[in-house]
C-alpha cells in the first residue's frame, strides 16, 4: 500500500511542481501539502487525472495552531472509488486570509466549508452561501478555536415569562472549587467537617 501511495505522491508532485509543496506517507495515508492559491487547480487535477480519480469528497475541516503564522491548516479528505485510495490535502491560511471555495469542483464541499467557517472562522471566497451552519445566528466567536473560552460568551435559555428564547451573558452556577480525587481508601491530608471529633472520642475515651 505504501508503495502505491508513494507512486501516487510522486506522480502528483511531478505533474504540479509549482503547486505541491511536498508530500508524506504516515500510517498508510498520503498527505499532500499544497499552495493555498492553487487549491482549485489541484483539486480538479485530483478529480480528473486517470492516475487519481478522486471523485468523492469526504470532509473539509481545519486545524488551529494559535502560536503559528499562518494560524490554520485547512484539510481536505478525498476518496478514489476507482483505485480504492484516499488522500489528504493540506493548505495553510491566516485568520484574515480567505481561501478559495472548491464548490465548483466538488459540490459536496458546500456544508463542509460552511462548518469550517462556523467553527474556525476560515472564510471561503466564491461560496454561494457562506453562513454559519451549527451555531445560532449572531453567535459570537468560533467554538473550535483553541482560544475560545470553554464557557462561551453567552448562554441561551427559554424565558417562561417572555415566552421566548433569550440570550444572556454566561453566569456560572457555582464558584470554581478544588475537588479532591484521592481514593477514599488512601485518605486525605486535611480534616473533613465533622471528623475533627473522631480523634477526641476514640483517643480519649470520652464517648464511654
Amino acid at each position: 500500500m505504501d508503495e502505491t501511495l508513494d507512486t501516487l505522491g510522486r506522480a502528483v508532485a511531478g505533474a504540479l511542481p509549482p503547486s505541491i509543496k511536498g508530500y508524506a506517507i504516515a500510517h498508510h495515508e498520503l498527505t499532500l501539502r499544497v499552495e493555498a492559491r492553487d487549491i482549485i487547480s489541484v483539486m480538479r487535477f485530483l478529480r480528473d487525472d486517470p492516475r487519481c480519480l478522486f471523485w468523492n469528497i469526504v470532509d473539509v475541516t481545519a486545524v488551529d495552531w494559535p502560536g503559528r503564522d499562518p494560524r490554520f491548516d485547512v484539510v481536505y479528505h478525498l476518496l478514489s472509488p476507482k483505485h480504492n485510495v484516499r488522500v489528504r490535502v493540506k493548505i495553510e491560511t491566516g485568520e484574515t486570509t480567505p481561501v478559495a471555495s472548491i464548490i465548483d469542483v466538488f459540490r459536496g464541499a458546500d456544508w463542509f466549508e460552511r462548518e469550517a467557517y462556523d467553527l474556525y472562522g476560515v472564510v471561503f471566497t466564491g461560496h454561494p452561501d457562506m453562513r454559519r451552519l451549527l451555531t445560532d445566528y449572531g453567535f459570537d466567536g468560533h467554538p473550535l478555536r483553541k482560544d475560545f473560552p470553554l464557557t462561551g460568551f453567552v448562554e441561551v435559555r427559554y424565558d417562561d415569562e417572555l415566552k421566548r428564547v433569550v440570550y444572556a451573558p454566561v453566569r456560572l452556577a457555582q464558584e470554581f472549587r478544588n475537588f479532591d480525587f484521592l481514593s477514599p481508601w488512601e485518605g486525605t491530608d486535611y480534616v473533613l467537617p465533622g471528623d475533627e471529633k473522631a480523634g477526641k472520642i476514640g483517643g480519649g475515651g470520652q464517648g464511654s
